[in-house]
């Protein structure tokens, strides 16, 4: 089974510059409010922790392709467990920064990248099953980022 989203409609570019403008939005709004502090910067790290200008430059280009992936899902079906899973997955990754950089929980943040992960990883296979190879690829590298992010936040973690 092959999924096609129509994009032959200007009804669907639309979809697609809402889903942009609410991922980048709402991403941009948190990471500016919940920016690393004196915290943060006063955490012992692990070694492959990469300097903090790598970050905004990669979100940037990890919430295009998450914006792309879940108007793809939701134009295909917007009650799909594809969907439900790409909701979830934005939810955690929206409350992740605050939880970290705000309350300073590391142990929590952790168990949320944890879940983070879980659920991108559970999109890629649902999108994959559902014929959406589209959208299963362009989750594999926000895969690749949580999963060394979260090695990221389980080092500060243990190590203070």
């Amino acid at each position: 089974m092959s999924m096609s989203v129509e994009t032959s409609q200007p009804r669907s570019w639309l979809g697609l510059v809402v889903f942009l403008l609410i991922v980048m939005g709402v991403g941009s709004v948190i990471g500016f409010a919940s920016a690393p502090d004196a915290w943060y910067a006063g955490l012992a790290k692990a070694p492959w922790n990469p300097p903090n200008w790598v970050f905004a430059p990669a979100w940037f280009a990890l919430y295009v392709m998450i914006a792309i992936a879940g108007w793809r899902s939701f134009s295909a079906d917007p009650s799909s467990g594809q969907t439900i899973a790409w909701i979830l997955q934005m939810i955690l990754n929206w409350a992740w920064s605050p939880t970290w950089f705000t309350l300073h929980l590391t142990w929590p943040a952790f168990v949320l990248i944890i879940a983070i992960l879980a659920l991108v990883l559970a999109f890629i296979v649902i999108s994959w099953r559902r014929g959406d190879k589209v959208s299963a690829w362009l989750f594999v590298p926000y895969a690749a980022w949580v999963g060394f992010a979260s090695t990221l936040n389980l080092a500060i973690a243990v190590l203070n």
